[in-house]
């Protein structure tokens, strides 16, 4: 089954064309080019994406059974905090105020500082078998997850914590309101994407109608009708004038998936 998406209202970058989206319902042969989305929140589509997959409605659930949480891959973060919260389950706080779904959040192992969806998992399903924590490569915005994540099970302890839903809302104030993908670059050891961005002059800048935000430099932000090529001009313009003036190469967070310019990694 396909489902015909238009990412420009889809992503939360409010960018991309008009894709036949394949809907996974059950384990099913991907090709090895094709990539899986979720609710599209950190990824830049071009115009000519690999193969595009998601994951049904079958795989959006949230249990809780012998004292651990089971999640859905398909799972969006803001249902998962909702359900923590009526539940009295303390852990998942920062979901309220990170974008995505669950098996997104997995993958680039998601989180503020250091409250990150990797602190409290124990194993992961995927369509060939339960991967346990310890078996995953993961770090810093990291996993080495070759699979299709369709499912993930955690340990968790009672007392939902208001005051650290509020610590975060206050961390998340500094963040632009127009669309974007978040963070666009990962932090360098010992640094900041955004400082390095802004001590290069470019804080502010825009490529017609996307740019760098005024408010937070490592934001990309869409003013209304950016494409993905101003996007990519933007991107691959920071990463070399930081190169050049600083001697670091910055890590892209942002996902690109156009074949004709760069490649996502699954």
């Amino acid at each position: 089954m396909t489902k015909q998406i238009d990412f420009s209202k889809f992503s939360s970058i409010k960018v991309g064309p008009v894709i036949d989206v394949t809907v996974v319902d059950e384990c099913l042969k991907i090709p090895k080019e094709a990539y899986i989305i979720g609710s599209c929140s950190n990824i830049l589509i071009g115009e000519n994406p690999p193969p595009l997959y998601m994951l049904s409605k079958t795989y959006d659930y949230i249990k809780l059974k012998d004292g651990l949480l089971r999640i859905g891959a398909a799972t969006p973060s803001g249902k998962i905090a909702s359900f923590c919260k009526k539940n009295n389950i303390g852990g998942f706080e920062f979901l309220s105020h990170l974008p995505g779904k669950l098996g997104g959040l997995v993958k680039m192992n998601a989180g503020l500082k250091e409250y990150e969806i990797f602190n409290n998992l124990l194993f992961i399903r995927t369509c060939k078998r339960k991967i346990l924590k310890k078996e995953i490569d993961f770090g810093y915005r990291y996993t080495k997850i070759d699979d299709i994540i369709l499912e993930a099970t955690f340990h968790y302890s009672e007392g939902f914590d208001t005051k650290k839903v509020a610590m975060f809302q206050k961390m998340r104030k500094n963040q632009p309101s127009q669309p974007s993908a978040g963070s666009c670059f990962k932090n360098p050891k010992g640094d900041f994407a955004g400082r390095l961005i802004e001590a290069a002059g470019l804080k502010g800048k825009r490529n017609g109608n996307m740019g760098w935000s005024e408010l937070h430099a490592n934001f990309l932000v869409n003013y209304g009708g950016g494409t993905y090529m101003q996007a990519y001009s933007l991107i691959q313009e920071a990463e070399e004038k930081i190169q050049k003036l600083f001697g670091i190469t910055l890590e892209r967070e942002i996902i690109l998936l156009d074949s004709t310019l760069s490649k996502g990694t699954l």
